[in-house]
C-alpha cells in the first residue's frame, strides 16, 4: 500500500488543520494507521492511531483532547488538529501495518510509511 499525507501548512497558534492519509494500491481499512510527527532537533513522536474497523483509537499525552484520528472512508485516514501550538510545528507522517499490537507497541516500526507534510503553527 502506498500513503500519501496532506493538509500541512501555515495556521496560527489555536486554530486547526485537518490532515489526510490516503492510500492506493491496497485499501486502508486492512490496516492499523498511525500519525507520527517530526520536529527539527526532537526524536520522531507518535502521536495517535486508529485500528482496522475504527472502533479503537489510541493517543500520545500531548495531544490527547486537541487531536482526532478517524476513518473517513475505505482509503483515508483523517488528523483533526485543534487547539494548535507553537510545539506542534512539524513533519507529520501517516503510517500502516497489518498489526495493531505493532501500531500500539512500537509505532515506528510500521511496515508502510507516506511522505509527510509539513505543519507551522505561528505564536
Amino acid at each position: 500500500v502506498q500513503l500519501q499525507a496532506s493538509g500541512g501548512g501555515l495556521v496560527q497558534a489555536g486554530g486547526s488543520l485537518r490532515l489526510s492519509c490516503a492510500a492506493s494500491g491496497r485499501t486502508l481499512s486492512m490496516y492499523a494507521v498511525g500519525w507520527i510527527r517530526l520536529a527539527p532537533g526532537k526524536e520522531r513522536e507518535f502521536l495517535a492511531a486508529i485500528d482496522f474497523g475504527g472502533s479503537h483509537t489510541r493517543y500520545a499525552d500531548s495531544v490527547k483532547g486537541r487531536f482526532t484520528i478517524s476513518r473517513d472512508s475505505a482509503n483515508t485516514v483523517s488528523l483533526q488538529m485543534n487547539s494548535l501550538k507553537p510545539e506542534d510545528t512539524a513533519v507529520y507522517y501517516c503510517a500502516a501495518d497489518s498489526s495493531w499490537g505493532q501500531v500500539i507497541r512500537e509505532p515506528g516500526g510500521m511496515d508502510y510509511w507516506g511522505k509527510g507534510t509539513l505543519v507551522t503553527v505561528s505564536s
